[in-house]
């Protein structure tokens, strides 16, 4: 596997290479401490099966990085490892192509399920991102795990794009989208935040590969 660390703390950097390499010996790693050197790496002439990177490097100029990064290699798992725990750069690193999103606040035992939840097809959110709330607690669990309050019932992640391991959460908030109905009538229906289901929706469009809701309805109807 090519796996590139994008961080600009070389200590960091350091640190999850060896913990990585007890994970896979056989992975063969690249590293960036800028934004800039990361676009360099990643403009299409080299395969990575694996990005992590943080938000806050130099020439950091927005999450349309990450959307930029994820259009020159669509098939590389992008995950970021970020300081930040605003519930809204986690939605927005989703949107722009992100499959997993790990707080530099979690244990390295956490880290390592968090990337082969990711390595497997599902796509990891800490815990507290399908609960209310604008910042993420230092709880964290793979996303539609048994930690998890609001997806208690979700035993499985996504695993594909063609819906067939879509939790029974995920689900359920598909067929509404497919009826056409708001986030709001749907965390009134399930019984959630509005938040939770807009984490919910987020997921299930970067899942089935489409970029709003009604390509997504259009999708359910078909699956």
């Amino acid at each position: 596997m090519n796996v590139l660390i994008a961080d600009d703390h070389l200590l960091f950097r350091d640190g999850l290479r060896r913990l990585l390499a007890q994970f896979d010996a056989e992975m063969t790693f690249f590293e960036a401490s800028s934004y800039d050197e990361v676009l360099a790496l990643c403009d299409g002439s080299r395969h990575f099966d694996l990005i992590l990177l943080d938000l806050g490097m130099p020439g950091w100029t927005g999450f349309s990085a990450l959307g930029e990064i994820h259009a020159n290699l669509p098939k590389a798992l992008l995950v970021v490892v970020s300081g930040s725990e605003k519930r809204s750069d986690l939605l927005a690193a989703l949107e722009n192509g992100a499959a997993g999103y790990i707080p530099k606040s979690s244990s390295a035992k956490v880290l390592l399920g968090a990337l082969q939840l990711v390595l497997a097809g599902g796509i990891y959110l800490p815990e507290q991102a399908i609960r209310g709330g604008e910042r993420l607690d230092h709880g964290h669990a793979p996303y539609g795990g048994n930690g998890s309050t609001d997806a208690a019932d979700d035993q499985s992640p996504f695993a594909n794009a063609n819906g067939d391991q879509l939790t029974p959460r995920q689900r359920d908030v598909l067929a509404r989208l497919r009826d056409g109905k708001s986030n709001k009538q749907i965390a009134h229906e399930l019984g959630l935040t509005e938040g939770t289901v807009k984490v919910h929706v987020t997921a299930i469009l970067r899942h089935l590969g489409v970029r709003n809701r009604t390509q997504a309805a259009l999708t359910a109807q078909s699956l």
